[in-house]
C-alpha cells in the first residue's frame, strides 16, 4: 500500500496534478464571471424610490366601440418617472401581470429628462443607458410575467426625472397599467426610437404601462416610505407634470431636511378600496405586492376606506352596504400583516367630504366621523396623521377649506396636496423599523 501510495504522489503524477489545478482555477475564474456579478447584486442593499402600483385595463369593448386602452404596435413608448431618493446605482422592474399576450422588447433605455416637461420627450444623451436582464437586451415578459434589471450604473440625484424607454417589437395592449399617472407619455412613430435622444410623438397618454418601479443603491439612505392609498394618494386633480401629489410634496420637505434620507413610494390607486375590487385589486389583495415587496420599507402611511364609505353606503343592495366595523378590521388585518415583517405603519384620518353629491350623506358622515375616531383614539397604528384636520374649514369641519377643494368635494387641490404633506411630522420616521 505504501509503494502504491508512493507511485501516486511520485514527481510526474504531482505535475500532472498540478497542470490540471490550474486548468481549472483558470477556468472557474473566467467562466463564473456571472456567477460573481449575481453574488455583487445580492449583497447590494437595494431601496426603492418610485413604483405605481399596478391594475389591470378594462377589456376591450365589442364592435365597431372604439377600445380606450391603447395598443402599441411596433412603437417606442417613453414615459418619466419622478424619483425621491437617488443612488449610485439602479435598477428597473417591468410587469406584463394583466397581460393577454406577450410583450415583446426589441430594446429598453433608461436616462435622465433633459430640459424638464416643455422639452417633451427629450434625454440627456450622456445619461442614456441599454437595460439588460440577465444580459440580455431584447427580452418577452411573458402574460403575468415579471423581470428585474441588472444593476445599471447610473449616477441620480434626488427628485430626478427618469425617462424609460421601451421598444416594443410586436403589439401590445397596454393591459398592465396605472391609470391615473397625472404624468405625460409618449409613443413614437412606427420603430425603436429607445436610444433616441428626442422623437416627434405619434400620441401621448397620461398613464403608465409595463413599468413597475426603479430601485436605487443609496449608502446614505436608512429606507423606504410607502404611501399606500386611493385617488387622494395617487394625486387626482393634480395639475398634470406637475408632480404636486401629496407624496412628491412629503420626498420634498423631507429631503430638504436631510434626515432621515428615506425613498418614498406612491402606491394609491384611483378609485381603490379596502374590502373590494373595484378599481385596481383591493388594498387587502394588493398589500404585498404594492408595499410589502417595496425594496427596502420601512414605514407605511395608510389612507385607504373613503372609496368604501363613500361608495358603500345607501347601496340598493343591503349586501353592498359597508360596515364601519368591517372597514376597522380590514385595516387591523393590513396593520397585522405590517407588523409581521417589522414594518412601522401609520395611519391617516380620511379627509373632509362635506358637500359630496352621493346618496345617504347622513350615513356617509356618521361611517366617516366613527372611522376617524378610531384612527385617532384606538392606538393600533405605530402613529396618526389627521389629514382631516390639515385640510377642514374651520367654519365647517365637515368640509374642505375652499382653497384646498379641486372642486368635487372629494379630492384636494395643489394647495390642499400640499397642506397634507406640511401636515406631516417628520419626526415619525428619525426611528427605524421595529
Amino acid at each position: 500500500m505504501n509503494a502504491e501510495i508512493a507511485r501516486l504522489i511520485s514527481p510526474h503524477t504531482t505535475a500532472r496534478v498540478s497542470l490540471l489545478l490550474l486548468v481549472l482555477l483558470a477556468h472557474l475564474g473566467a467562466a463564473p464571471a456571472a456567477a460573481q456579478r449575481r453574488a455583487l447584486i445580492a449583497k447590494e442593499r437595494w431601496l426603492g424610490t418610485w413604483a405605481p402600483s399596478l391594475q389591470a385595463a378594462a377589456a376591450p369593448p365589442a364592435a365597431p366601440a372604439v377600445d380606450p386602452v391603447y395598443t402599441v404596435v411596433n412603437r417606442t413608448l417613453r414615459q418619466v418617472a419622478r424619483i425621491s431618493i437617488g443612488g449610485s446605482r439602479v435598477r428597473l422592474r417591468l410587469s406584463n401581470e394583466y397581460g393577454d399576450r406577450p410583450l415583446i422588447l426589441r430594446a429598453v433605455h433608461i436616462a435622465r429628462r433633459t430640459g424638464g416637461a416643455a422639452a417633451g420627450p427629450a434625454i440627456a444623451p450622456a445619461t442614456d443607458r441599454v437595460v439588460t436582464f440577465d444580459t440580455r437586451s431584447a427580452v418577452v415578459v411573458r402574460p403575468g410575467g415579471y423581470l428585474v434589471s441588472d444593476p445599471i450604473a447610473l449616477e441620480l440625484p434626488d427628485r430626478a426625472d427618469v425617462m424609460i424607454s421601451l421598444a416594443i417589437a410586436d403589439s401590445a395592449r397596454a393591459t398592465t397599467r396605472h391609470s391615473l399617472s397625472v404624468q405625460t407619455s409618449w409613443v413614437s412613430a412606427p420603430g425603436d426610437f429607445a436610444g433616441a435622444a428626442t422623437f416627434t410623438p405619434d400620441t401621448t397618454l397620461t398613464a403608465w404601462a409595463f413599468v413597475a418601479g426603479l430601485d436605487v443603491v443609496n449608502a446614505r439612505a436608512s429606507g423606504v416610505v410607502v404611501a399606500f392609498g386611493n385617488s387622494i394618494t395617487d394625486g387626482y386633480g393634480a395639475p398634470v407634470d406637475s408632480n404636486a401629489r401629496w407624496p412628491d410634496r412629503l420626498a420634498e420637505r423631507m429631503l430638504v431636511r436631510g434626515r432621515p434620507a428615506l425613498g418614498i413610494v406612491n402606491a394609491g390607486i384611483s378609485g381603490n378600496r379596502v374590502l373590494s375590487t373595484v378599481t385596481g385589486p383591493s388594498a387587502l389583495a394588493r398589500f404585498d405586492r404594492d408595499v410589502l415587496m417595496i425594496a427596502g420599507v420601512t414605514h407605511i402611511v395608510m389612507l385607504e376606506g373613503i372609496n368604501d364609505i363613500t361608495r358603500g353606503s345607501g347601496a340598493a343592495d343591503p349586501r353592498n352596504e359597508v360596515s364601519v366595523e368591517e372597514l376597522i378590521a380590514g385595516h387591523r388585518q393590513l396593520i397585522a400583516r405590517a407588523r409581521e415583517r417589522g414594518v412601522r405603519i401609520y395611519g391617516a384620518t380620511l379627509t373632509p367630504i362635506g358637500g359630496l353629491d352621493r346618496p345617504a350623506p347622513a350615513l356617509r358622515h356618521a361611517k366617516h366621523a366613527a372611522f376617524n375616531r378610531w384612527v385617532r383614539t384606538s392606538g393600533e397604528f405605530d402613529g396618526v396623521i389627521d389629514f382631516e384636520r390639515a385640510l377642514w374649514d374651520p367654519a365647517d369641519t365637515t368640509r374642505m377649506l375652499p382653497a384646498y377643494d379641486v372642486g368635487d368635494h372629494l379630492h384636494p387641490s395643489a394647495a390642499g396636496y400640499a397642506a397634507m404633506a406640511r401636515a406631516v411630522d417628520l419626526a415619525l420616521f428619525r426611528s427605524r423599523a421595529h
